[in-house]
């Protein structure tokens, strides 16, 4: 693992390509959800070093949602609910120049009310200012290719700003390794100003549970995995667990909004779209469905906690991102965070229960151990006086024993020789 992978503890990973005429679904009549039938998957192994940039050509439906999206913006009595709807159909807000005008109104944010920047000359004292530079040096892969170095600089200097305005306006948030990967996408969307209105709205609501003193809150909140896969495919679910292979892998795709793990920026942006305008936990559904989606890659794995974490952890480039979001919002409409939070407390309860019977057996074990040792001890104890006793009666009789052998042999040597002659 690099410097920034420790720092997450985890391993890096990958993206996607979008694959729409892949995604059938059909609809139950009575409209509760969606039933999606998973595409035939097409992946790779190999990881690009380089976060891709690549433009593709509107297709004619894209054509159509961009002019509907900008006759929305001409429109001053246009609601939230329809930006909203425009961020997670299919597509998404379609390319950057819309995204720029549209990810505000889906935060509530007025871009005529933003406040200007401080230098970063002005934040150099932050306690946080080294490690929050240390990550957005590392963020050279985020920004795209073949920029001027002034340009590149200056981006580095926004992003670092940006954070640490975040982080003092907020003492109570606590900056993580990985908050970078998060800002770095609104800075090149939206541009600094508004950025900050956008990274301080998700601070104190999306990622106000990975901002606190320890990882503890983000840990409970990933154990809402298992639940959801037991629900969806208990057998997925028995072989995760056996391969104690845990949550980790999944730990830089909630704390980055897999900002950090992919390595195609349509991809990211995409997926930005769509949480925008989402409930908050639904980066946590979209891990269950890439999961639940790769469910013949991990069962083809050795059931062992390496080998898992090696498949889990890096993404496949061609990942269908729309079968996906789709498929993450039907998990919500079947297993909302109100019954998943149950299942995790009792998961809770059922693993607290276990460790208690773990240390009962272990302490049982110790003290039968020491009992024995014990008994070894006290019988050693008893037998040990008269062994010695019974070994000083030896020595006596033999020292007699010798004694009289000496003594017969003086006699015949002298007496019965001296009576002969």
């Amino acid at each position: 693992m690099d410097s920034e992978e420790e720092s997450l503890l985890v391993g890096k990973s990958k993206d996607d390509q979008i694959i729409d005429d892949q995604i059938n679904e059909n609809k139950f009549s009575n409209g509760n959800c969606t039933t999606v039938t998973s595409p035939t998957p097409s992946r790779r192994s190999d990881e690009p070093t380089e976060l891709s940039f690549e433009k593709n050509p509107e297709n004619s439906e894209e054509r159509s949602k961009r002019q509907k999206i900008e006759n929305a913006l001409q429109n001053p009595n246009t609601n939230l609910q329809t930006w909203q709807k425009f961020a997670i159909s299919e597509y998404g807000l379609i390319n950057d120049d819309l995204r720029r005008k549209v990810w505000p109104l889906l935060v509530g944010i007025d871009p005529d009310m933003v406040e200007p920047a401080p230098t970063l000359d002005e934040l150099k004292t932050h306690p946080e200012y080294n490690q929050v530079i240390l990550d957005v040096n590392r963020s050279l892969k985020r920004f795209p290719p073949g920029i001027p170095y002034e340009q590149r600089i200056a981006l580095q200097d926004q992003l670092t700003v940006l954070i640490l305005r975040v982080i003092i306006k907020y003492p109570h948030l606590k900056y993580y390794q990985g908050y970078h990967d998060v800002a770095v996408t609104f800075l090149l969307v939206v541009g600094d100003e508004i950025a900050f209105h956008v990274m301080e709205i998700l601070s104190t609501n999306h990622l106000v549970e990975c901002m606190q003193e320890t990882m503890e809150p983000t840990q409970k909140r990933l154990m809402s995995l298992y639940p959801l896969l037991r629900r969806e495919k208990p057998d997925l679910c028995d072989y995760l667990e056996r391969s104690t292979v845990g949550t980790l892998f999944a730990l830089p795709w909630y704390l980055t909004w897999f900002g950090h793990s992919l390595n195609s920026y349509r991809a990211v942006v995409r997926l930005y779209d769509y949480f925008l305008a989402s409930p908050i936990l639904l980066p946590l559904y979209v891990t269950a469905a890439i999961v639940l989606y790769r469910e013949d890659d991990i069962f083809k794995e050795d059931c062992d906690m390496a080998s898992m974490h090696c498949v889990l952890s890096k993404l496949p480039d061609d990942l269908p991102f729309e079968y996906l979001l789709r498929y993450a919002e039907e998990l919500y409409k079947k297993y909302p965070p109100d019954i998943i939070e149950k299942d995790v407390e009792e998961m809770i309860v059922r693993e607290k229960l276990q460790r208690k019977l773990d240390q009962e057996n272990m302490e049982r074990r110790r003290r039968e151990i020491q009992r024995r040792k014990a008994a070894s001890t006290s019988i050693i104890r008893r037998i040990l006086p008269g062994m010695l006793r019974h070994r000083r009666s030896v020595f006596v009789t033999t020292a007699f024993s010798i004694l009289v052998g000496i003594c017969a042999y003086y006699y015949k040597s002298h007496f019965i020789q001296a009576g002969i002659s």
